[in-house]
């Protein structure tokens, strides 16, 4: 081979290796920008899932503090209303007694006074626990003050006299009928 040859075939070769080099560089770049795409897109998701989590306590925060603060309004007027249940039986006593004296006036005057404030707790949410004579006892829904033996057969394991009225406020009850039963 002469020199020229030789000198060209080297040439070749050094091209060719820079070429090589070239094609390697490029592809290397190629994947460097590759994996900076998919480092961004990746920082990009995490940023989103930090968002949405972040979010969703938000939301639940705000139901859970809007729940607690009518849970406060609700037993803040609870203990109002138990409060003034023992002069709602007042009120019945008073009625039930004026009736047997025949003063019609002093009835009336007692029966108004008595059916407002009933009116104005019952705008409320307070609501009177309807118990009859003669239903079955149920520990569930009353509270028993006392057995006595049932003037009949029937009766036995049923209410015979309520003692005092049960009373709900919304759907929660404030306090249970206290009733006689029957043995």
């Amino acid at each position: 081979m002469s020199k020229k040859t030789k000198n060209k075939d080297i040439k070749e070769e050094e091209i060719m290796s820079n070429e090589n080099i070239i094609q390697d560089e490029v592809v290397e770049e190629v994947q460097d920008e590759i994996s900076i795409e998919d480092q961004l897109k990746e920082a990009l998701q995490l940023e989103k899932d930090k968002f949405l989590r972040l979010f969703a306590e938000f939301e639940n925060y705000k139901k859970r503090t809007s729940k607690e603060r009518i849970d406060l309004f609700k037993t803040a007027s609870q203990d109002v209303m138990v409060s003034l249940l023992p002069i709602l039986d007042d009120f019945d006593r008073a009625y039930s007694e004026i009736s047997k004296t025949g003063e019609k006036d002093l009835l009336k005057g007692v029966e108004l006074i008595s059916n407002k404030l009933k009116v104005t707790l019952k705008s409320k949410g307070l609501a009177e626990i309807d118990v009859a004579q003669g239903e079955i006892f149920n520990a569930d829904d009353h509270e028993a003050v006392t057995q006595i033996p049932a003037p009949t057969d029937d009766l036995k394991g049923k209410i015979i006299e309520v003692i005092e009225k049960g009373y709900t406020l919304g759907d929660k009850v404030i306090r249970f009928p206290k009733v006689v039963i029957g043995q």
